[in-house]
């Protein structure tokens, strides 16, 4: 579990982030959504601990992310895992040693054991039969479920999605999508994701914080987003899909 108190954070005098309360329970796929410029990757930033809030409390299982020392900080990252926007693999190393890197960086098990276990990461994610390629050789898709084994590597108990859909086609965002949720589940993390994706929001949005200029402007969860009354947030939702029915439309034009 995840808390989030009293967040607050400027940048040159502008305030980014105004006085935010969240709690993201452990198991289930949290979202943080909004505009670009909402101030939901400062956020996120925030509670991983790459960028020191001005004020507020991060508490990670009770745990105080701001007050820990470097020593206390270095054991928290390893029990987080990174999914990143771009899936951030190393091009010159194929799908089995990126799978590996953390583990050969900060697993203290045998060269056999950490294979073995980059080996049931790949399986977990269904990609047995990619050890061996680079990720130039394979697609977006692949490269996000690759990324995937990576993060869940060393078995982390917080996972963190940047926009996890971000240049995949519907199908494979939804695969993505369901795959994440069943991985939080299996492993009861807290996996909080930063998104504008609404179809993610609609499938696997348990709770959902709604960012807008900074303030926290909503918070529930999947079924309440449908039903919900609060006329910022369903203007943010319409936009929304309104985009995503005039790409479809586009795509549908080209073939």
């Amino acid at each position: 579990m995840i808390e989030v108190k009293k967040l607050t954070k400027s940048f040159d005098g502008r305030k980014v982030l105004d006085n935010i309360h969240a709690l993201f329970d452990s198991g289930k796929t949290n979202l943080i959504i909004g505009r670009s410029g909402s101030g939901k990757t400062v956020m996120m930033k925030s509670i991983i601990g790459l960028i020191r809030p001005d004020e507020g409390e991060i508490l990670y299982n009770g745990r105080n992310i701001l007050a820990m020392g470097k020593s206390e900080l270095n054991r928290l990252r390893r029990e987080m895992g990174m999914l990143f926007q771009g899936s951030a693999l190393f091009d010159s190393m194929t799908v089995l040693e990126n799978v590996m890197f953390p583990l050969d960086m900060l697993s203290h098990t045998t060269g056999k054991e950490r294979r073995k276990r980059a080996d049931f990461c790949l399986e977990r994610v269904n990609l047995s039969d990619a050890h061996d390629l680079y990720p130039s050789e394979i697609s977006g898709g692949m490269m996000k479920r690759a990324a995937i084994a990576r993060a869940i590597a060393l078995q982390p108990k917080y996972l963190f999605c940047d926009e996890p859909n971000s240049g995949l086609d519907p199908k494979t965002a939804l695969v993505i999508d369901e795959l994440i949720h069943d991985i939080t589940k299996e492993y009861n993390m807290t996996t909080v994701i930063n998104t504008h994706d609404m179809n993610s929001v609609v499938n696997i949005g348990e709770y959902i914080v709604f960012i807008k200029e900074g303030v926290k402007e909503w918070q529930g969860t999947k079924e309440e987003v449908i039903s919900s009354n609060n006329t910022v947030l369903n203007d943010f939702i319409f936009a929304s899909d309104l985009l995503r029915k005039a790409r479809e439309l586009e795509d549908r034009d080209r073939v």
